[in-house]
């Protein structure tokens, strides 16, 4: 079977099936982890000297329009969405908050998506690269999976945590990058987490960050853990997928994704994939950079 079949299949297998993989308890998660399932983090309390002036509150009453927006039952529509986002993205540039994001250290730290332009499970950078490696099969394969209804398939919530570290002279940046999204089927009878890391291997700019895709799996499956001692046995020694590794056998290059940000505070991100710049997507902050992968689904 040609491998460009077998990769797109694997990805489709990725979102439909999620909770029929190998899962993994994440041994290295700290023990003071959040649940996603909590309410949503209020970052309005943190400590946070404000610069005064209309322009100021006008910035504020804007991030507070786009979290409503995002957050209402009915999902808003993407022109309204990149309305208000151009809009907090002026306010950011006339205050001077939020830009320069991708150097600016407020990156780091855990994340909860709050918007997506397509389906929740894109705004894991996987997905970004498998675009790239498969540019003519991915829409068809993501038309089929994203018009499974609910509760047949569920996607959601999604998290991402960010360690960065940028050199003194500004021109280079490692870390990692973790992507998590949790995926039901089967009315909720099978989940799991489908995990993406990856490494972040440089910057691009003042906004953007190169991320290199490792490894992609389906953590915390309950259809394992209903297995008893064998099922966890599997959760924690089963080999994650070498996604990054298979996307480059299938187009040179195609593991490496730009993540572009384009407003970052103490509570609120806008961050783009590169190769399709005018779809933003919304995160808002659940905590700030521990040093692990400090949360759970």
């Amino acid at each position: 079977m040609k491998f460009s079949i077998y990769f797109a299949a694997v990805a489709l297998v990725h979102v439909r099936m999620a909770g029929a993989f190998v899962s993994h308890n994440s041994a290295c998660l700290s023990p003071t982890k959040t649940s996603i399932f909590s309410e949503p983090s209020d970052t309005s309390g943190d400590t946070f000297t404000a610069p005064s002036g209309s322009a100021f509150e006008e910035l504020e009453s804007c991030k507070a329009d786009l979290v409503q927006m995002c957050t209402q039952s009915e999902k808003a529509p993407l022109d309204q969405i990149q309305n208000l986002v151009a809009e907090l993205e002026m306010l950011g540039e006339q205050v001077g908050i939020g830009q320069a994001s991708s150097n600016s250290g407020l990156i780091s730290g855990e994340w909860e998506l709050l918007y997506s332009p397509e389906d929740v499970t894109r705004s894991s950078p996987f997905f970004w690269a498998f675009r790239r490696a498969f540019p003519d099969e991915s829409d068809q394969i993501f038309g089929i999976t994203d018009s499974i209804p609910a509760p047949v398939k569920e996607v959601g919530p999604a998290l991402q945590h960010i360690d960065l570290e940028v050199s003194n002279d500004g021109r280079s940046a490692s870390g990692k990058f973790v992507s998590r999204v949790k995926v039901a089927t089967l009315g909720g009878a099978a989940t799991s987490i489908m995990t993406t890391r990856a490494s972040i291997v440089g910057i691009e700019g003042l906004d953007g960050i190169r991320l290199r895709i490792e490894s992609t799996k389906p953590e915390e499956s309950t259809v394992l853990k209903k297995l008893g001692p064998l099922g966890e046995f599997l959760n924690e020694n089963a080999p994650p997928f070498p996604s990054g590794d298979a996307l480059e056998r299938a187009a040179a290059g195609s593991s490496e994704v730009v993540m572009r940000t384009t407003f970052c505070d103490e509570g609120l991100r806008i961050s783009r994939n590169e190769d399709r710049y005018s779809e933003p997507f919304v995160w808002r902050r659940k905590g700030f950079s521990s040093g692990g992968d400090a949360f759970e689904i």
